[in-house]
């Protein structure tokens, strides 16, 4: 009984430390992984809210002057609001059907906007923030007006 007495009398102690070092490597990536997890949702949604208000703003505008005018106010918008890196944002607009001038009336107008997002907390040495960047796109299609660009569209 005795040797049973000591041998307990030595781990004593150990299990706050065991529960500290496991909860800290459990821990740390645990809550490295949420804070990245929430920063691609945030970009996601101003990418995906870039590209709906883009397509809409186009639609909408009275001529191709306005809407390009539109459309650059939309996207600092949405790049302010969302945090968006206005460096890495980019937007392509293309018209169906195929060889009609874009954007023009009674097109359908697909809009891809995309953006790179770095993880948090990389460091730029080696160009680390780079290769670990996550690439977001999203598309939005709007149909045009019979009536755009000749003063008759909403």
């Amino acid at each position: 009984m005795r040797r049973w007495n000591r041998w307990a009398g030595d781990e004593e102690g150990s299990a706050a430390l065991e529960f500290i070092t496991v909860g800290l490597i459990l821990l740390v990536p645990l809550v490295y992984l949420i804070a990245a997890l929430g920063l691609l949702q945030q970009q996601t949604l101003g990418v995906e809210a870039a590209a709906r208000h883009t397509a809409r703003v186009i639609s909408q505008a009275s001529d191709a002057e306005t809407a390009t005018l539109r459309t650059e106010q939309v996207l600092a918008g949405i790049v302010d609001e969302y945090g968006l890196n206005p460096d890495s944002v980019e937007i392509a607009l293309s018209c169906t059907p195929t060889g009609v001038e874009c954007p023009s009336a009674g097109a359908t107008v697909t809009v891809v906007v995309s953006a790179m997002t770095p993880l948090p907390l990389m460091p730029p040495v080696l160009g680390l923030d780079r290769s670990t960047a996550i690439p977001i796109e999203a598309v939005a299609v709007q149909k045009m007006s019979r009536l755009w660009g000749t003063g008759g569209g909403s």
